[in-house]
């Protein structure tokens, strides 16, 4: 890619973690296309979820971003759709995140482009999230997809709900997508030693926003039926608000409380450098430490 030019990130989350033939034919529309990069992908069948990662310039993104919904619509069916993850659309949400030479508002502009172009393609609606909310009840993704597909329907006979492109109600396979500009965001999951998720939705309730908790921190219980173990996942939303260390020490020693240890924790698609530079100062207690230290930095 041309360093001169404006590059943006998306992370769009397919509703997909189980049949590969469908994931692989979903991220190939990301594959070997000029202006387009794709960094990652990953798919969990417990979520039943595949998060993909890539990199363009607006144009060749917004191309290749318009023909993978097509591929969801076509080929994921809500309406059989099973698993730990909350979700509302074969495509649940695709974020804009502003890397280089561009600005949240251009972020803004190629969520909205996608939006339109793919509701009038495919009769998906979508709605505006984040930065490109059109009114301050419809930022949160949270409340957005409260709900879920099976809710959608009647919840968008509100006005307040209703799509910003689009049918005015869901797509009946396809559901409904949110879409829009936001800052980096970092997907962190903290695995807890015991079956009882209970425990990890207490966990949950104690550090997310919503109900008081930290500032920057989306956070549910899952169970992991693959591995019979419960799960905190989380959205960072501001690592440099509320770090991953932060979160981390907080749910460790919640889970004290419940007899429980922590097993270890993952993050979700790709994560910034000084976020885990972060960490590391702190878990080591390294003094005077600056980004300049790291060698890929300088590269």
């Amino acid at each position: 890619m041309d360093s001169s030019k404006c590059i943006i990130q998306s992370v769009p989350n397919f509703s997909e973690g189980r049949d590969l033939k469908k994931i692989e034919k979903i991220v190939d529309a990301f594959r070997a296309k000029p202006g387009v990069k794709l960094l990652d992908y990953s798919s969990d069948p417990d979520h039943n979820r595949c998060v993909v990662t890539v990199l363009g310039e607006p144009e060749p993104l917004r191309r290749a971003m318009v023909e993978a919904i097509g591929i969801a619509v076509a080929t994921i069916d809500m309406t059989r759709h099973e698993g730990q993850h909350p979700r509302m659309g074969c495509v649940d949400v695709i974020p804009f995140i502003p890397v280089r030479n561009c600005t949240i508002q251009d972020a803004d502009r190629l969520a909205r482009q996608v939006a339109a172009e793919a509701a009038e393609k495919f009769g998906q609606p979508f709605i505006l999230y984040e930065k490109s909310a059109t009114a301050p009840h419809r930022e949160n993704l949270a409340d957005i997809r409260r709900g879920q597909f099976e809710g959608m329907a009647e919840k968008m006979k509100d006005p307040r709900w209703k799509p910003d492109f689009g049918p005015d109600t869901i797509h009946p396979t396809g559901g409904v997508t949110a879409i829009g500009a936001r800052m980096p965001l970092i997907c962190f999951n903290i695995n807890l030693d015991t079956p009882n998720v209970d425990i990890a939705r207490a966990i949950g309730r104690r550090i997310r926003h919503i109900n008081g908790g930290f500032r920057y921190v989306r956070a549910m219980g899952i169970l992991l039926e693959e591995r019979n173990i419960a799960q905190v996942t989380m959205n960072l939303i501001d690592y440099t608000q509320t770090s991953i260390y932060t979160v981390f020490e907080t749910v460790k020693m919640e889970a004290r409380r419940y007899g429980v240890q922590v097993l270890g924790s993952e993050v979700v698609g790709i994560v910034p450098m000084q976020a885990l530079a972060d960490c590391a100062e702190y878990y080591l207690q390294i003094e005077d430490f600056s980004p300049g230290q790291i060698l890929e930095n300088y590269l």
